[in-house]
């Protein structure tokens, strides 16, 4: 029997081939001669209990200008379909808290979803790093402006970030003059309305900001260490960032085995671990990045890793 495997995502005309994680996610699957269905966050709903799916059939090219085909839509169940892979990015909005309970219910009929749902919730990127106290910089999350003013006094110089942001958007470096230190965090807290984040500021950030990924509990041995450009205090691809391939410290394998557990327990399979310095800053978990990055400098294939542990759950 065929795997059949499915990519909730993005428009897939808007990826960049060259460093796409899911595009290669789906060169492995066709690799093992999966076949493959693309959907949007918009394509996916219920209907009396069930979930269902508007998908086009994906075909891989090697056309590098039209590196893809997809047929005409058409509706099945989503259980019938052995994996689903979430790969829609973030913001992690209330519209993709209602994907989640629909591909929950794709679970509960029988799909494999890659992450599972209920974590996907459960796991807020910035915020699930408290169940880790032990590997993370001092770190407050409030709404009070009073809480971070003092947290500032203390420490002189952290960031600022919103507990919902990705690619480096909205943070903050703030120093203790720094006289702007209100309005930021009227922004962040939207007047004291919502929660947001400060960490202590690590200064080995102008060493990188690492992205370990982790399948299944165990850690690729290379990170990406996304190096900022000059005059920029955020490591971010996506804010100019410099990646570079290192190999896995004694201190990163350190913080792996501190979460591994964790995220094997919440049906994690395919997580991207933050880490600056010796500190874990983030725990990404909706769509993480850097395979093509790592694969191309170590002569790796991440993503067919994460197949042959996908094929081995089915």
């Amino acid at each position: 029997m065929t795997t059949k495997i499915g990519f909730v995502m993005d428009p897939i005309e808007s990826i960049n081939p060259k460093k796409d994680s899911t595009l290669a996610m789906m060169r492995a699957a066709d690799k093992k001669g999966w076949k493959m269905f693309y959907m949007e966050q918009k394509d996916i709903f219920t209907r009396n209990g069930k979930a269902y799916g508007l998908v086009q059939e994906l075909t891989l090219c090697e056309n590098k200008q039209d590196w893809y085909q997809l047929s005409e839509k058409f509706k099945i169940t989503l259980a019938e379909l052995h994996v689903i892979m979430m790969r829609k990015d973030p913001p992690f909005d209330n519209e993709y808290i209602y994907s989640t309970y629909i591909l929950e219910l794709a679970e509960n009929q029988g799909s494999l979803i890659v992450n599972k749902p209920q974590s996907l919730r459960d796991a807020n990127e910035k915020l699930y790093t408290a169940l880790f106290p032990q590997c993370c910089p001092e770190t407050l999350v409030t709404r009070s402006e009073t809480l971070f003013r003092e947290f500032l006094a203390e420490h002189k110089d952290i960031i600022f970030k919103p507990l919902d942001g990705m690619g480096g958007t909205s943070i903050f470096r703030v120093r203790h003059d720094d006289p702007n230190i209100g309005v930021i965090i009227e922004t962040l807290t939207d007047y004291g309305q919502q929660l947001a984040m400060a960490q202590k500021f690590i200064p080995e950030i102008t060493e990188g900001d690492k992205r370990i990924l982790v399948i299944n509990g165990k850690p690729v041995p290379f990170a990406l260490a996304r190096i900022p450009a000059k005059g920029e205090t955020r490591g971010n691809l996506a804010a100019g960032g410099r990646g570079v391939s290192v190999p896995l410290s004694e201190k990163d394998y350190w913080i792996v085995e501190q979460v591994a557990a964790t995220l094997v327990k919440k049906g994690l399979i395919f997580v991207g671990l933050d880490v600056i310095g010796d500190y874990l800053t983030e725990i990404n978990v909706t769509s993480p990045t850097c395979i093509q990055e790592l694969d191309m400098a170590n002569d790796l294939d991440i993503a067919g890793q994460l197949m042959d542990c996908i094929e081995t759950k089915l």
